[in-house]
């Protein structure tokens, strides 16, 4: 626990410092910036399980870190670049975006939702998961939905589309309180120790806190989902070239199947470091956006498919 703080308080420092020595490089092609110094920068979240966070050995792991690693083996294989280095770099929900304007990453990789909102800001992939925010309560406090939460308190992570969301259901009417927790473990936290009773959050993300956590049976999910969320490798707004590998990477990866494949291996089989299960099999929407990856966004992606990817090592 200590040296995960450690991290935190590390990713704190270091955004600034990659900040003032980025702001040229954000205005650059992330090819030539990789070139030119050897590096491409990929964030990742400390506790998004199972799309980023930190193994046993507090290293990077997750579905979606998998895949961006994907997309740097193809930079490598593609522009001649077999000694390029990935630093990994953490960020939280609130400065995702600015480190990814101002060149401090140059890929984040997470649980970013990707809406119109976000796009007049930055660049996305084609989408590579679909959830809905729904609320996480304990058992006991037999809450079904935001209505039933009349005069009591709800939580949401900052800087998230779920604190989009609950700003849109007119809360106050309902006499409901809200909190803000900083990281999605900190809200978690809040209704593990009762200052909320609920917390509003993607379905995935609640379902890997409570598959994590020592009690699980103790947590429940409900209510409708209040929106639907789209995943996708967030990108600078521009950056046609490394918008145009990813996306090819992606596709080819969910045409062969072995896109298919990744999910099951972190949604339905056992994972580091606990060997917790998700258990959360893959959604028919999920499986069409697999099954059509040219159809995502619009038929030119048609001509990116009969692309040539590496081999796995």
């Amino acid at each position: 626990m200590m040296k995960k703080n450690l991290l935190a308080l590390a990713a704190a420092c270091l955004l600034p410092a990659f900040a003032n020595g980025a702001q040229e490089a954000a205005t650059s092609d992330t090819i030539d910036k990789a070139r030119q110094n050897g590096s491409i920068v990929v964030s990742y979240r400390l506790a998004n399980m199972p799309f980023t966070y930190l193994d046993s050995s507090f290293e990077p792991t997750g579905y979606a870190k998998e895949l961006c690693d994907r997309a740097v083996e193809q930079i490598r294989f593609e522009y001649n670049l077999p000694q390029l280095k990935t630093v990994y770099l953490p960020v939280e929900a609130r400065n995702r975006i600015p480190a990814l304007q101002n060149g401090t990453i140059d890929l984040e990789c997470g649980s970013t939702t990707d809406n119109p909102d976000r796009r007049k800001l930055v660049d996305f992939s084609i989408t590579y998961f679909i959830s809905n925010i729904r609320l996480l309560t304990r058992r006991d406090n037999r809450y079904t939905d935001l209505d039933s939460l009349n005069g009591k308190t709800v939580v949401v992570t900052a800087g998230t589309t779920a604190e989009q969301a609950l700003e849109k259901l007119e809360v106050a009417k309902r006499n409901i309180k809200v909190l803000y927790g900083k990281t999605h473990s900190d809200s978690f936290l809040m209704v593990k120790s009762g200052r909320a009773y609920a917390y509003l959050m993607d379905d995935i993300l609640l379902a890997g806190l409570i598959a994590a956590s020592r009690d699980p049976n103790a947590y429940e999910i409900v209510g409708p989902g209040l929106s639907t969320e789209r995943y996708a490798v967030m990108m600078r707004k521009g950056d046609e070239r490394l918008k145009e590998i990813v996306n090819k990477t992606l596709a080819k990866l969910m045409a062969s199947g072995e896109a298919t494949k990744m999910y099951e291996r972190w949604f339905m089989h056992p994972i580091p470091p606990s060997g917790i299960v998700i258990n959360l099999p893959m959604s028919e929407e999920l499986a069409h956006v697999f099954a059509n990856p040219a159809v995502e966004r619009g038929s030119h992606w048609d001509n990116m498919v009969p692309h040539t990817i590496i081999p796995k090592p």
